[in-house]
Protein backbone atom coordinates (compact mmCIF):
# COMPACT_ATOMS: atom_id res chain seq x y z
CA UNK A 1 0.00 0.00 0.00
CA UNK A 2 1.92 3.41 -1.18
CA UNK A 3 0.28 6.37 -0.04
CA UNK A 4 3.52 8.84 -1.36
CA UNK A 5 2.14 11.01 -4.84
CA UNK A 6 3.37 10.17 -7.74
CA UNK A 7 6.39 12.69 -9.95
CA UNK A 8 3.76 13.91 -11.56
CA UNK A 9 1.09 14.80 -8.84
CA UNK A 10 3.60 16.65 -6.61
CA UNK A 11 5.09 18.81 -9.51
CA UNK A 12 0.92 19.56 -10.55
CA UNK A 13 0.68 20.31 -6.53
CA UNK A 14 3.80 22.28 -6.27
CA UNK A 15 2.92 24.40 -9.18
CA UNK A 16 -0.22 25.74 -7.60
CA UNK A 17 1.26 25.79 -4.52
CA UNK A 18 3.71 28.52 -6.00
CA UNK A 19 0.62 30.02 -7.87
CA UNK A 20 -1.21 30.84 -4.70
CA UNK A 21 1.48 31.94 -2.83
CA UNK A 22 2.90 34.25 -5.77
CA UNK A 23 -0.11 35.49 -6.88
CA UNK A 24 -3.43 34.80 -4.73
CA UNK A 25 -1.83 35.12 -1.24
CA UNK A 26 -0.37 38.80 -1.78
CA UNK A 27 -4.03 40.33 -2.90
CA UNK A 28 -5.43 38.52 0.64
CA UNK A 29 -5.71 42.37 2.28
CA UNK A 30 -6.99 44.13 -0.53
CA UNK A 31 -9.57 41.45 -0.81
CA UNK A 32 -10.65 41.92 2.74
CA UNK A 33 -10.78 45.66 2.50
CA UNK A 34 -12.99 45.51 -0.73
CA UNK A 35 -15.36 42.98 0.99
CA UNK A 36 -15.35 45.26 4.41
CA UNK A 37 -16.60 47.99 2.01
CA UNK A 38 -19.05 45.50 0.68
CA UNK A 39 -17.51 44.79 -2.95
CA UNK A 40 -16.39 41.55 -4.30
CA UNK A 41 -12.95 40.53 -3.75
CA UNK A 42 -12.14 40.11 -7.18
CA UNK A 43 -13.16 42.21 -10.26
CA UNK A 44 -14.36 39.77 -13.03
CA UNK A 45 -11.27 41.07 -15.09
CA UNK A 46 -9.17 40.29 -12.51
CA UNK A 47 -10.32 36.66 -12.23
CA UNK A 48 -9.64 36.17 -15.80
CA UNK A 49 -6.05 37.37 -16.06
CA UNK A 50 -5.46 35.65 -13.23
CA UNK A 51 -7.04 32.30 -15.08
CA UNK A 52 -5.08 33.81 -17.89
CA UNK A 53 -1.59 33.50 -16.19
CA UNK A 54 -2.62 30.24 -14.82
CA UNK A 55 -3.40 29.26 -18.77
CA UNK A 56 0.29 30.25 -20.03
CA UNK A 57 1.59 27.01 -17.57
CA UNK A 58 -1.37 24.85 -19.25
CA UNK A 59 -3.44 24.85 -15.98
CA UNK A 60 -7.14 24.96 -18.01
CA UNK A 61 -10.20 22.87 -17.56
CA UNK A 62 -8.64 21.27 -14.75
CA UNK A 63 -11.30 18.46 -15.61
CA UNK A 64 -12.28 19.24 -18.83
CA UNK A 65 -11.65 16.18 -21.29
CA UNK A 66 -8.43 16.84 -23.31
CA UNK A 67 -10.48 16.74 -26.29
CA UNK A 68 -12.18 20.25 -25.41
CA UNK A 69 -8.75 21.48 -24.60
CA UNK A 70 -9.21 20.87 -20.96
CA UNK A 71 -6.74 19.16 -18.68
CA UNK A 72 -8.35 16.03 -18.09
CA UNK A 73 -6.79 15.97 -14.82
CA UNK A 74 -7.92 12.52 -12.55
CA UNK A 75 -9.95 12.83 -9.14
CA UNK A 76 -7.07 12.39 -6.84
CA UNK A 77 -4.91 15.64 -8.64
CA UNK A 78 -8.26 17.83 -9.05
CA UNK A 79 -8.57 17.03 -5.00
CA UNK A 80 -4.84 17.66 -4.51
CA UNK A 81 -5.63 20.90 -6.52
CA UNK A 82 -8.84 22.15 -4.97
CA UNK A 83 -6.55 21.75 -1.25
CA UNK A 84 -3.79 24.12 -2.53
CA UNK A 85 -6.42 26.44 -3.34
CA UNK A 86 -8.25 26.57 -0.25
CA UNK A 87 -4.64 27.80 1.11
CA UNK A 88 -6.46 31.10 0.32
CA UNK A 89 -9.56 32.94 0.52
CA UNK A 90 -8.87 34.95 -2.61
CA UNK A 91 -11.96 33.78 -4.77
CA UNK A 92 -9.83 31.65 -7.56
CA UNK A 93 -11.30 29.08 -10.18
CA UNK A 94 -9.14 27.49 -12.92
CA UNK A 95 -11.05 29.05 -16.18
CA UNK A 96 -11.87 26.08 -18.98
CA UNK A 97 -14.43 24.54 -16.96
CA UNK A 98 -18.17 23.60 -18.03
CA UNK A 99 -20.89 21.56 -16.13
CA UNK A 100 -20.67 18.57 -16.61
CA UNK A 101 -23.97 18.06 -17.39
CA UNK A 102 -23.02 19.93 -20.32
CA UNK A 103 -21.37 17.19 -22.31
CA UNK A 104 -25.15 15.59 -22.66
CA UNK A 105 -25.67 18.68 -24.97
CA UNK A 106 -26.05 17.81 -28.31
CA UNK A 107 -23.58 19.15 -31.08
CA UNK A 108 -25.87 22.14 -31.92
CA UNK A 109 -26.00 23.27 -28.50
CA UNK A 110 -22.31 22.60 -27.68
CA UNK A 111 -21.29 25.00 -30.21
CA UNK A 112 -23.79 27.67 -29.01
CA UNK A 113 -23.32 26.68 -24.53
CA UNK A 114 -20.57 23.98 -24.04
CA UNK A 115 -17.95 25.34 -26.18
CA UNK A 116 -18.47 29.14 -25.27
CA UNK A 117 -18.63 28.39 -21.29
CA UNK A 118 -15.44 26.33 -21.59
CA UNK A 119 -13.34 29.34 -23.35
CA UNK A 120 -14.90 31.49 -20.77
CA UNK A 121 -17.17 33.38 -23.31
CA UNK A 122 -20.27 32.59 -21.38
CA UNK A 123 -21.40 31.77 -18.02
CA UNK A 124 -23.58 29.28 -16.95
CA UNK A 125 -25.67 28.32 -13.53
CA UNK A 126 -27.35 25.30 -12.57
CA UNK A 127 -31.18 26.00 -11.04
CA UNK A 128 -32.97 23.13 -9.54
CA UNK A 129 -33.31 24.66 -5.84
CA UNK A 130 -36.64 26.22 -5.00
CA UNK A 131 -38.06 27.80 -1.72
CA UNK A 132 -39.44 24.53 -0.76
CA UNK A 133 -37.72 22.35 -2.31
CA UNK A 134 -34.27 21.81 -1.28
CA UNK A 135 -32.87 18.79 0.21
CA UNK A 136 -35.70 17.31 -1.05
CA UNK A 137 -35.12 18.31 -5.14
CA UNK A 138 -38.19 16.03 -5.99
CA UNK A 139 -40.45 18.48 -4.33
CA UNK A 140 -39.85 21.65 -7.36
CA UNK A 141 -42.97 22.90 -8.35
CA UNK A 142 -41.80 25.16 -11.39
CA UNK A 143 -43.35 23.64 -14.67
CA UNK A 144 -43.07 24.13 -18.05
CA UNK A 145 -46.11 23.89 -20.49
CA UNK A 146 -46.06 22.98 -24.16
CA UNK A 147 -47.70 25.08 -26.38
CA UNK A 148 -47.18 23.97 -29.87
CA UNK A 149 -43.29 23.74 -30.53
CA UNK A 150 -42.44 25.87 -27.35
CA UNK A 151 -42.65 25.12 -23.76
CA UNK A 152 -43.37 28.27 -21.31
CA UNK A 153 -41.72 28.28 -18.46
CA UNK A 154 -43.08 29.06 -14.56
CA UNK A 155 -41.70 29.07 -11.56
CA UNK A 156 -38.71 30.61 -9.10
CA UNK A 157 -35.31 29.04 -8.26
CA UNK A 158 -33.29 29.92 -4.83
CA UNK A 159 -29.79 29.89 -4.10
CA UNK A 160 -28.70 29.89 -7.18
CA UNK A 161 -24.70 29.90 -7.21
CA UNK A 162 -23.85 32.09 -10.47
CA UNK A 163 -27.20 32.84 -10.77
CA UNK A 164 -26.52 36.76 -10.90
CA UNK A 165 -23.44 36.64 -12.92
CA UNK A 166 -24.81 33.76 -16.14
CA UNK A 167 -26.19 34.69 -19.03
CA UNK A 168 -27.52 31.11 -19.46
CA UNK A 169 -29.15 28.63 -16.88
CA UNK A 170 -29.60 25.01 -16.83
CA UNK A 171 -33.58 25.04 -15.52
CA UNK A 172 -35.31 21.65 -14.16
CA UNK A 173 -39.42 22.00 -14.74
CA UNK A 174 -42.00 19.45 -14.22
CA UNK A 175 -43.15 18.97 -17.89
CA UNK A 176 -45.52 15.38 -17.00
CA UNK A 177 -47.12 15.99 -13.34
CA UNK A 178 -47.97 12.87 -13.12
CA UNK A 179 -44.85 11.29 -13.58
CA UNK A 180 -43.04 13.69 -11.25
CA UNK A 181 -39.33 13.20 -10.77
CA UNK A 182 -39.62 9.74 -12.27
CA UNK A 183 -39.99 10.75 -15.57
CA UNK A 184 -42.06 14.16 -15.74
CA UNK A 185 -39.09 16.17 -14.71
CA UNK A 186 -36.99 18.44 -18.06
CA UNK A 187 -34.11 20.06 -17.85
CA UNK A 188 -34.09 23.54 -20.30
CA UNK A 189 -31.61 25.66 -21.65
CA UNK A 190 -32.20 29.32 -21.36
CA UNK A 191 -30.87 32.11 -21.95
CA UNK A 192 -31.45 35.12 -19.91
CA UNK A 193 -32.50 37.51 -23.03
CA UNK A 194 -35.32 34.86 -23.02
CA UNK A 195 -37.05 36.30 -20.03
CA UNK A 196 -36.00 35.18 -16.55
CA UNK A 197 -34.57 37.40 -13.89
CA UNK A 198 -32.35 37.12 -11.12
CA UNK A 199 -32.33 38.58 -7.79
CA UNK A 200 -29.30 38.77 -5.27
CA UNK A 201 -29.66 36.62 -2.17
CA UNK A 202 -27.31 38.42 0.74
CA UNK A 203 -25.96 35.96 3.03
CA UNK A 204 -23.62 35.75 6.02
CA UNK A 205 -20.48 34.72 3.80
CA UNK A 206 -19.21 36.42 0.34
CA UNK A 207 -20.87 33.88 -1.81
CA UNK A 208 -23.77 35.81 -3.35
CA UNK A 209 -26.16 33.20 -4.84
CA UNK A 210 -29.50 34.49 -6.65
CA UNK A 211 -33.34 33.84 -7.19
CA UNK A 212 -34.50 33.39 -10.60
CA UNK A 213 -38.09 34.42 -11.34
CA UNK A 214 -39.46 32.32 -14.41
CA UNK A 215 -42.86 34.06 -15.82
CA UNK A 216 -44.24 33.16 -19.18
CA UNK A 217 -40.82 32.42 -20.35
CA UNK A 218 -40.77 30.50 -23.47
CA UNK A 219 -38.42 28.15 -24.79
CA UNK A 220 -38.20 26.01 -27.97
CA UNK A 221 -38.23 22.50 -28.09
CA UNK A 222 -35.21 22.35 -28.83
CA UNK A 223 -33.46 23.86 -25.66
CA UNK A 224 -33.96 20.58 -24.03
CA UNK A 225 -31.38 19.33 -22.23
CA UNK A 226 -31.04 15.55 -22.74
CA UNK A 227 -34.15 13.71 -23.25
CA UNK A 228 -37.57 15.52 -22.23
CA UNK A 229 -38.59 13.83 -18.87
CA UNK A 230 -35.06 12.87 -18.10
CA UNK A 231 -34.02 15.83 -16.18
CA UNK A 232 -34.03 14.49 -12.78
CA UNK A 233 -31.28 11.81 -13.50
CA UNK A 234 -29.01 14.92 -14.91
CA UNK A 235 -29.75 17.13 -11.68
CA UNK A 236 -28.50 13.73 -9.72
CA UNK A 237 -25.45 13.63 -12.44
CA UNK A 238 -24.29 16.97 -10.99
CA UNK A 239 -25.26 16.83 -7.83
CA UNK A 240 -22.82 14.26 -7.46
CA UNK A 241 -20.01 14.91 -10.03
CA UNK A 242 -17.86 15.57 -6.70
CA UNK A 243 -18.58 15.93 -3.79
CA UNK A 244 -15.49 15.51 -2.47
CA UNK A 245 -14.37 18.59 -4.11
CA UNK A 246 -16.07 20.67 -1.67
CA UNK A 247 -14.18 19.42 1.56
CA UNK A 248 -10.93 18.92 -0.35
CA UNK A 249 -10.85 22.64 -0.67
CA UNK A 250 -11.81 22.92 3.24
CA UNK A 251 -8.36 21.01 3.56
CA UNK A 252 -6.40 23.82 2.83
CA UNK A 253 -8.03 26.07 4.44
CA UNK A 254 -7.91 23.98 7.58
CA UNK A 255 -3.94 23.77 7.03
CA UNK A 256 -3.68 27.61 6.35
CA UNK A 257 -5.70 28.17 9.79
CA UNK A 258 -3.75 25.61 11.96
CA UNK A 259 -0.36 27.42 10.96
CA UNK A 260 -1.80 31.17 11.91
CA UNK A 261 -2.44 29.09 14.92
CA UNK A 262 0.40 27.55 15.76
CA UNK A 263 1.94 30.71 14.95
CA UNK A 264 0.03 32.80 17.54
CA UNK A 265 0.10 30.78 20.02
CA UNK A 266 3.84 30.91 20.00
CA UNK A 267 4.05 34.25 19.83
CA UNK A 268 1.76 35.20 21.98
CA UNK A 269 2.09 35.88 25.97
CA UNK A 270 -0.36 35.97 29.05
CA UNK A 271 0.82 35.91 32.19
CA UNK A 272 4.61 36.13 31.39
CA UNK A 273 4.37 33.03 29.35
CA UNK A 274 3.73 31.88 25.25
CA UNK A 275 -0.18 30.21 25.28
CA UNK A 276 1.75 27.41 23.42
CA UNK A 277 2.85 25.86 27.00
CA UNK A 278 -0.94 25.94 28.22
CA UNK A 279 -2.41 22.50 27.90
CA UNK A 280 -5.65 24.17 26.65
CA UNK A 281 -4.31 25.61 23.70
CA UNK A 282 -1.59 22.28 22.81
CA UNK A 283 -4.92 20.27 23.03
CA UNK A 284 -7.01 22.78 20.34
CA UNK A 285 -3.43 21.96 18.20
CA UNK A 286 -3.63 18.51 18.51
CA UNK A 287 -7.00 17.99 18.26
CA UNK A 288 -7.05 19.99 14.84
CA UNK A 289 -3.82 18.26 13.51
CA UNK A 290 -5.79 15.04 13.80
CA UNK A 291 -8.63 15.68 12.33
CA UNK A 292 -7.44 17.65 9.47
CA UNK A 293 -5.03 14.14 8.58
CA UNK A 294 -8.14 12.38 8.83
CA UNK A 295 -10.43 14.32 6.53
CA UNK A 296 -7.53 14.35 3.92
CA UNK A 297 -7.61 10.69 3.74
CA UNK A 298 -11.21 10.78 3.85
CA UNK A 299 -10.64 12.80 0.71
CA UNK A 300 -8.30 11.03 -1.21
CA UNK A 301 -9.99 7.77 -0.68
CA UNK A 302 -13.55 9.35 -2.23
CA UNK A 303 -11.40 10.25 -4.73
CA UNK A 304 -9.41 7.23 -5.78
CA UNK A 305 -12.96 5.68 -5.89
CA UNK A 306 -14.11 7.96 -8.53
CA UNK A 307 -10.47 7.19 -10.66
CA UNK A 308 -10.87 3.11 -10.13
CA UNK A 309 -14.53 3.84 -11.18
CA UNK A 310 -16.27 2.58 -8.51
CA UNK A 311 -19.31 3.70 -6.97
CA UNK A 312 -17.91 6.60 -4.93
CA UNK A 313 -21.40 8.24 -3.15
CA UNK A 314 -21.00 6.76 0.20
CA UNK A 315 -17.18 7.53 0.15
CA UNK A 316 -17.77 11.35 -0.77
CA UNK A 317 -20.91 11.72 1.90
CA UNK A 318 -18.63 10.67 4.20
CA UNK A 319 -15.97 13.09 3.28
CA UNK A 320 -18.33 15.99 2.67
CA UNK A 321 -20.22 15.24 6.38
CA UNK A 322 -16.70 14.77 8.19
CA UNK A 323 -14.83 17.61 5.96
CA UNK A 324 -17.93 20.50 7.01
CA UNK A 325 -18.16 19.26 10.45
CA UNK A 326 -14.37 18.92 11.26
CA UNK A 327 -13.43 22.46 9.16
CA UNK A 328 -15.99 24.05 11.33
CA UNK A 329 -14.40 22.82 14.55
CA UNK A 330 -10.89 23.60 13.75
CA UNK A 331 -12.16 27.21 12.55
CA UNK A 332 -13.90 27.80 15.83
CA UNK A 333 -10.73 26.51 18.29
CA UNK A 334 -8.55 28.88 15.75
CA UNK A 335 -10.46 32.19 16.43
CA UNK A 336 -10.57 30.81 20.02
CA UNK A 337 -7.06 30.83 19.59
CA UNK A 338 -6.53 34.26 18.38
CA UNK A 339 -8.96 35.45 21.15
CA UNK A 340 -10.21 39.24 20.27
CA UNK A 341 -8.08 39.46 17.42
CA UNK A 342 -9.51 36.78 15.96
CA UNK A 343 -13.09 37.69 15.80
CA UNK A 344 -11.95 41.44 13.96
CA UNK A 345 -12.33 41.53 10.44
CA UNK A 346 -8.55 42.47 10.15
CA UNK A 347 -7.42 38.88 10.47
CA UNK A 348 -9.11 36.69 7.34
CA UNK A 349 -10.06 34.41 10.72
CA UNK A 350 -13.88 35.26 11.06
CA UNK A 351 -14.14 35.34 7.20
CA UNK A 352 -13.37 31.70 7.18
CA UNK A 353 -15.61 31.00 9.91
CA UNK A 354 -18.13 32.40 7.51
CA UNK A 355 -17.37 30.93 4.65
CA UNK A 356 -16.77 27.35 6.07
CA UNK A 357 -19.89 27.58 7.63
CA UNK A 358 -21.65 26.95 3.90
CA UNK A 359 -20.01 23.65 3.95
CA UNK A 360 -22.25 21.84 5.95
CA UNK A 361 -25.21 23.22 4.07
CA UNK A 362 -25.12 23.52 0.20
CA UNK A 363 -24.82 20.53 -2.23
CA UNK A 364 -26.32 18.11 0.47
CA UNK A 365 -26.41 19.05 3.87
CA UNK A 366 -25.03 17.39 7.18
CA UNK A 367 -28.00 15.77 7.91
CA UNK A 368 -29.00 14.48 4.27
CA UNK A 369 -25.18 13.18 4.28
CA UNK A 370 -25.85 11.27 7.51
CA UNK A 371 -29.06 9.92 5.89
CA UNK A 372 -27.34 8.54 2.84
CA UNK A 373 -24.63 6.76 5.01
CA UNK A 374 -27.22 5.40 7.44
CA UNK A 375 -29.02 3.99 5.04
CA UNK A 376 -26.05 2.34 2.77
CA UNK A 377 -24.84 0.87 5.94
CA UNK A 378 -28.52 -0.44 7.51
CA UNK A 379 -29.82 -1.82 4.33
CA UNK A 380 -26.05 -3.32 3.37
CA UNK A 381 -25.15 -1.98 0.13
CA UNK A 382 -21.91 -0.79 2.01
CA UNK A 383 -20.43 -3.02 4.95
CA UNK A 384 -19.08 -1.97 8.15
CA UNK A 385 -15.08 -2.10 7.96
CA UNK A 386 -15.78 -3.04 4.02
CA UNK A 387 -13.18 0.09 3.16
CA UNK A 388 -10.67 -2.68 1.77
CA UNK A 389 -12.59 -4.87 -0.04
Amino acid sequence: MDFSLSTEEREVRDWVRTFVQRELVPLEQEVLRRERAHQPGLTGEELKDLQLKAKESGFWGVLTPEEYGGMGLSAVMAALLEAELGRTFVPFRFGGAADNILFHANEEQKQTYLLPTISGERKSCFAITEPGAGSDAKAIRTTARKDGTDWIINGEKTFITGGNEADFTMVFAITDPEKGANGGVTCFLVDREAGWKSEYIDTMGEWGPASLIFQDVRVPETQILGEEGRGFELAMQWIGQGRYLLPARAIGSCERLISMAIEHANTRETFGQKIAERQAIQWMIADSGVELEALRWLVLHAAWQVDQGMDSRHAQSMAKLYGGQKANEIVDRVLQIHGGMGYTRELPVERWYRELRLLRIYEGTDEIQRRTIARNLLKGHVKVGGTLG
